[in-house]
């Protein structure tokens, strides 16, 4: 019991950190580029990642070029694309909405395994990601932000990273050589560092900003460090005390804890659209969670 009461918060406080992304994402995107914030994300995490490996003596991998190709893809979409669309997301659009939509997750992976990988879904996915959907449009039709338009770019540019970070998950299904979850997550930000830094170098080029915005500059600390690095520590801690679907149950934490940092940290209003749609996504996930198999 104590095990997993132990696992159940670990669970907790990595969702809680993953829901705290949506509000460093608009903090660092009010005074950063987006691909220099996520460079320097990148840039923070991965020697920490190091480290943990080389504490633990796990050996870096050795990856023939398709499992170097996949990986590559894999960084672009779920470790840049999802990290620059959230920044940029979020500055067109409300961190509470942008955390709303960030709870799709699952509905977008039961989407893209369908229509991508032609995996049979139940009729209870396809419930979940209806409600999940609805949830979605339920926050973009009641926001009140400066404009209509501003507000579904927002919107929009949120989903794109939801998509990003799907594809990164259905892509893991077509590696040949299973990584240990650390490997692979020193792999990915090592790689987004590369895909990341090139662009912020070539493009942005804004190095004024950086010593101009040191509200920007700790959110992307606190990004790199709490939410991917100790997320991923209390992740993996988390389910290896509890099973599969007890875990899936507990990203409906993040979603949740989005929309709570939106309201107690940027003082944004829980609007009765804000609180429908946050239901509707909430009873989508936890339907998609407990109709898992095995």
């Amino acid at each position: 019991m104590t095990q997993r009461l132990s696992g159940y918060a670990c669970l907790t406080l990595a969702m809680i950190g993953v829901g705290s992304t949506v509000v460093a994402s608009r903090l660092a995107g009010a005074g950063l580029p987006p691909f220099t914030a996520t460079a320097l994300r990148f840039l923070i995490a991965f020697p920490l990642f190091w480290l943990l490996l080389r504490a633990r003596r796990v050996p870096w991998p050795r990856l023939g070029r398709r499992d170097l190709a996949l990986l590559a893809v894999q960084a672009g979409a779920g470790s840049v694309g999802y990290t620059v669309l959230l920044i940029a997301g979020t500055g067109l659009t409300s961190a509470a909405d942008a955390g709303v939509v960030l709870g799709t997750l699952p509905a977008m992976t039961t989407l893209f395994a369908a229509v991508a990988l032609r995996e049979r879904q139940g009729g209870q996915d396809w419930a979940a990601t209806a409600l999940a959907t609805a949830g979605a449009v339920a926050v973009t039709l009641g926001a009140r932000g400066d404009g209509p338009a501003s507000t579904l770019a927002g919107t929009l540019l949120v989903l794109g990273a939801v998509a990003c970070e799907a594809v990164f998950i259905l892509l893991n299904k077509r590696l040949h050589v299973a990584l240990p979850p650390l490997v692979q997550s020193a792999v990915m930000t090592g790689l987004g560092l590369v895909l990341s830094l090139v662009p912020a170098v070539l493009l942005e080029r804004d190095w004024a900003a950086l010593a101009a915005a040191p509200t920007a500059l700790a959110a992307v600390a606190y990004y790199a460090v709490v939410p991917t690095v100790l997320g991923f520590l209390l992740w993996f801690a988390g389910t290896a005390r509890t099973t599969g679907t007890q875990a899936a149950l507990f990203t409906a934490f993040a979603p949740a804890s989005a929309v709570v940092f939106a309201v107690l940290l940027l003082g944004e209003p829980l609007t009765p659209a804000r609180i429908a749609g946050l239901t509707l996504v909430l009873a989508g996930v936890l339907l998609g969670a407990t109709g898992r198999r095995g």
